[in-house]
């Protein structure tokens, strides 16, 4: 072989290397920035990481992590299009579409708990935490709903199933100028007890927490001491509980199972890594939606759920 092209073998060589060590073992190809949609694919992760496997049965962490949505504005060419970045604080109108990978409004839903969107806006810290249902102009492709929002970042995530696709989970953030004091949240807290007209509402929350097991979460609930059992259907369901990881945000898909109207409600879950999580019920009870707000803290081995746990009210929502 002759210098030159021996040279450009070593220089090819080089190059492949660093590639595959850059790339953990893989050679990397050029990103797609915006990927096409093809509905009827049976596949559809929310993210990279959630493409990575597909056997989601287990109890291992990296499996129960491509349950996580909410990390990002963009996923399988969907993306969530804030109107404005910036809002007002007080009662402001949230306006927001979803456009397609060829940049075109999403308009065809699958229906999932009687509404084709779900939408949590929640404070940064965790707290002003709101699960409203906007209103699509099918002419325009725009979801809009009223919120309140006091000074600070807000995140917004969209909760929703486009037509012939599974469901995604796509969030920005919203920022609200003014005087901005964050609130830390509470201890590990298992129980919340909410005062309202009716009475006061004891909220349980009971399950194993342990990071990386599928596990089934029971919210039992009692007003002034005695078991509610008429809870009304909200949504579809006798309730509806949504988990979000403290730092980064991760929305934890939680499904309700089929159960009575009360005192028990349960919910099929899994808390993808060790952390911080806060837990907000929704329920309806005599006309009025109430929510009651948990924080939880994963650690441990699935199955050596701790018993000892706060048991003062949590009133901050």
């Amino acid at each position: 072989m002759s210098t030159p092209l021996r040279v450009a073998a070593f220089v090819t060589a080089l190059v492949v290397a660093f590639a595959v060590a850059w790339g953990g073992g893989r050679l990397v190809g050029p990103v797609e920035a915006e990927p096409i949609a093809h509905e009827g694919t049976a596949d559809h992760g929310e993210t990279a990481a959630a493409d990575d496997g597909d056997d989601h049965g287990g109890h291992d962490a990296s499996a129960a992590v491509a349950d996580v949505g909410g990390l990002t504005a963009r996923a399988d060419g969907f993306t969530l299009d804030l109107a404005e970045r910036t809002l007002p604080a007080g009662r402001t109108r949230l306006d927001f579409r979803v456009l397609t990978s060829s940049g075109r409004p999403l308009l065809d839903y699958t229906r999932e708990h009687e509404k084709d969107l779900h939408l949590i806006v929640v404070r940064r810290d965790l707290t002003g935490f709101q699960h409203v249902h906007p209103r699509l102009d099918t002419a325009t492709g725009t979801w809009s709903v009223d919120v309140r929002l006091t000074p600070g970042v807000w995140r917004v995530v969209a909760d929703f199933t486009p037509e012939g696709w599974d469901g995604l989970t796509l969030a920005d953030d919203v920022a609200v100028p003014g005087d901005f004091t964050p609130e830390g949240l509470p201890s590990d807290t298992r129980v919340a007890e909410l005062e309202t007209d009716e009475g006061t509402y004891t909220v349980a929350l009971e399950g194993d927490t342990a990071p990386g097991a599928d596990t089934v979460l029971t919210t039992s609930i009692e007003l002034d001491g005695e078991p509610v059992t008429d809870l009304e259907p909200y949504l579809g369901a006798f309730g509806h509980l949504v988990a979000i990881r403290s730092g980064d945000l991760g929305y934890l898909h939680v499904h309700p199972e089929e159960g009575d109207a009360g005192p028990g409600i349960d919910f099929a879950t899994a808390f993808p890594t060790p952390g911080t999580y806060r837990l907000f019920l929704d329920f309806q009870h005599r006309g009025t939606v109430h929510t009651a707000a948990f924080t939880v803290e994963a650690s441990g081995v699935p199955g050596s759920t701790t018993t000892d746990h706060g048991e003062e009210g949590d009133h901050d929502h």
